[in-house]
């Protein structure tokens, strides 16, 4: 959907104007001619934006929600699915993430970043993980997650916060928003420091407001920032143990997932654009999900 850019340099085909929106999505399956997949069993799938989809029973994932650990079908979409795995892929493969780091997340109280900010702290046992969010009440969540401490971007005093949290700066930032909060983190990483990129939800709706001030970091601390798409690690075999990893966790009551861990919005067809757009004003906390209603 974005404007203004060569659809060649997108890794994936663009929606243009017409199309039916691209989603992932939660099903119960209504009619079956698979012997795999019988009526009212629940698949993970590319449902889009539509109330019923005819699909090729291969592209439908079954999920088994368990409530005794408090895992709901909707964490396959959030914890259990394209964020955490995104998490995941980013913070341990790309960033190369250790023990003896100092991570940051920003948008850590999002669906990715949370999941980041507890990857960091209970698989890779990073020793400093510090998060960044908006609003007193994200903040604390975050904390409450395994985050040493979270900085508000939204206070006054936040480039003051983030100097202070950062104190020794960080090896490793995983970078969810882009613009002025990734410009600020140049300054703050160390030497050699490594930069997962993973989003630019800042800049999204406002390509131009991409440019980068301190640009001359990179080159005199050596830093290393890398763009990933999550695709790259599923094409490649890798979901089936990240996700084990996650939930063998879950299981250890190690990283939280409930209904903190993401926005439920029951939702008219009709209203679907309304509750998408929440994402881009931080109206959610963890995984943004739209629930069809009647």
């Amino acid at each position: 959907m974005q404007r203004g850019v060569d659809p060649e340099r997108l890794y994936t085909k663009p929606v243009v104007k017409g199309d039916i929106m691209r989603a992932f999505g939660i099903a119960e399956v209504v009619s079956s001619n698979s012997e795999s997949l019988k009526p009212g069993q629940l698949v993970s799938t590319v449902t889009n934006w539509a109330e019923y989809v005819v699909l090729d029973a291969s592209a439908c994932r079954p999920i088994q929600p368990d409530e005794r650990i408090g895992l709901r079908a909707t964490h396959f979409v959030g914890a259990l699915g394209g964020p955490g795995l995104t998490a995941y892929y980013g913070l341990v493969e790309v960033a190369g993430a250790k023990a003896s780091d100092t991570v940051v997340v920003s948008g850590a109280a999002g669906a990715t970043g949370s999941m980041v900010v507890q990857i960091a702290k209970h698989i890779v046992g990073a020793k400093r993980v510090i998060g960044i969010a908006g609003g007193e009440k994200k903040c604390r969540w975050v904390e409450s997650l395994g985050a040493d401490v979270c900085v508000d971007y939204k206070s006054p005093s936040f480039e003051d916060d983030l100097i202070k949290a950062t104190d020794g700066f960080a090896e490793v930032y995983f970078d969810n928003v882009g613009g002025s909060i990734l410009d600020l983190m140049l300054k703050r990483m160390k030497r050699y420091g490594r930069i997962a990129a993973c989003g630019s939800i800042a800049t999204y709706n406002d390509p131009g407001s991409q440019g980068i001030k301190n640009w001359f970091e990179i080159i005199t601390n050596r830093i290393e920032i890398k763009g990933f798409i999550v695709t790259d690690a599923v094409e490649a075999g890798k979901a089936p143990a990240m996700v084990k990893a996650i939930v063998d966790k879950v299981k250890e009551g190690k990283i939280k997932i409930g209904e903190d861990s993401e926005t439920v919005v029951p939702t008219k067809f009709e209203d679907v654009p309304k509750t998408f757009l929440m994402l881009f004003k931080g109206g959610n906390q963890g995984k943004l999900v739209t629930e069809i209603i009647e």
